[in-house]
């Protein structure tokens, strides 16, 4: 071959083999790559006690996580009452950040102090404004930030402390942690971020189911139960751990949460023709576990809610997400559904479940 010939092949074949070799370097085997996969699915109940449970809704719910590294805490939020503990041990933990699910929280102190009304139009982005539904529904950041800024710290960690974050809202239930709320703005963000993502605060599943089933009923918090015994169950009453006046402000916090489910970033959730749920996502990087969070808050149904479903999913991979969170949680509902859970015509054959093994209350 001449030297003008070489030169005419020496780019190609330069290119061909940098590509083999980035190809080569960047895809290992299908097999490895079968075998990296495989070795992300968890048993998320491997460890868990099930004797306490609602037999049903742990069932649907181990069934919608699947082999997924997540939990799912189930309450009844008529009494406080847990339904079930799916990975207990994550469940137990010392707390996480909360990721967008602070921003009803936020919104509540926000409508309550004033700082903004259903119909405030904050601004978001170059000509662009969103009010309260809208800015629950795609999960505003700005908007959220600007509310957060106006109420300042103080206030919004006076908000957090009387809703129980950092402290138990369980009674009886040594396993729970406090979590913990920051004694000084952030560093990174400050109030506006901890306003938005929670940046700052650790918070648990407990926690979250306690908030969202305080909004479900109208304003009760109920101390959580779990009752683990023969005489803890026999009698079983509710425990009141605080009544919010809130009840003016919840049409405004709920219907944000619907547009959330219908077309906004819980719409994984939906499902046309089950029961409808209310909730709320979050995401973010956990700066002190490492890793993604992905949250799902809600409740179901509307009218007369009977169940509040929390799922958090921690993990590396892109796919942990609010909306993913969601998708879970819509799975859980569905399943229900199916099961007559949310019928009238159901609650007297629960009753008397609940009775033949002591939980009737």
């Amino acid at each position: 071959m001449n030297r003008s010939a070489l030169k005419q092949v020496l780019p190609v074949l330069c290119l061909f083999l940098a590509g083999f070799f980035a190809v080569a370097l960047a895809a290992p085997p299908a097999h490895y790559r079968h075998r990296r996969y495989v070795a992300q699915y968890v048993n998320p109940e491997k460890d868990d006690v099930t004797t306490y449970d609602d037999p049903l809704v742990r069932q649907i719910a181990v069934e919608a996580l699947g082999h997924e590294k997540g939990s799912v805490v189930a309450v009844d939020p008529t009494d406080g009452r847990i339904l079930s503990i799916v990975d207990q041990k994550m469940a137990f933990s010392a707390g996480f950040e909360p990721c967008s699910t602070i921003k009803p929280f936020i919104a509540l102190a926000g409508l309550e102090e004033g700082v903004v009304t259903r119909d405030t139009m904050l601004r978001v982005g170059p000509r662009r404004y969103m009010d309260l539904t809208e800015a629950m529904a795609h999960s505003n950041n700005k908007f959220f930030e600007e509310v957060g800024t106006r109420l300042g710290f103080d206030r919004v960690v006076k908000y957090d402390k009387l809703l129980g974050l950092g402290q138990r809202v369980g009674y009886d239930i040594p396993e729970e942690q406090a979590g913990s709320l920051p004694t000084a703005p952030p560093v990174f963000g400050g109030v506006a971020r901890m306003s938005s993502f929670g940046e700052g605060i650790r918070i648990t599943p407990f926690q979250l189911a306690s908030l969202v089933a305080m909004l479900a009923n109208g304003g009760t918090q109920y101390y959580l139960q779990y009752p683990r015994t023969d005489e803890a169950r026999e009698n079983f009453q509710p425990r009141i751990r605080q009544q919010l006046d809130i009840a003016p402000l919840l049409p405004d916090l709920r219907e944000g949460m619907l547009a959330a489910v219908l077309y906004g970033t819980a719409k994984r959730s939906y499902d046309p023709d089950g029961e409808q749920d209310l909730g709320k996502t979050g995401t973010c990087n956990d700066e002190g576990l490492g890793g993604r969070l992905g949250w799902f808050v809600s409740y179901a149904d509307q009218a007369h809610p009977k169940i509040v479903v929390v799922v958090l999913l921690h993990g590396g991979s892109r796919i942990i997400s609010g909306p993913h969170a969601s998708e879970i949680g819509g799975r859980i509902y569905r399943g229900l559904y199916e099961k007559n859970y949310f019928a009238d015509e159901n609650l007297d054959d629960r009753a008397q479940y609940a009775g033949s093994r002591g939980l009737s209350h």
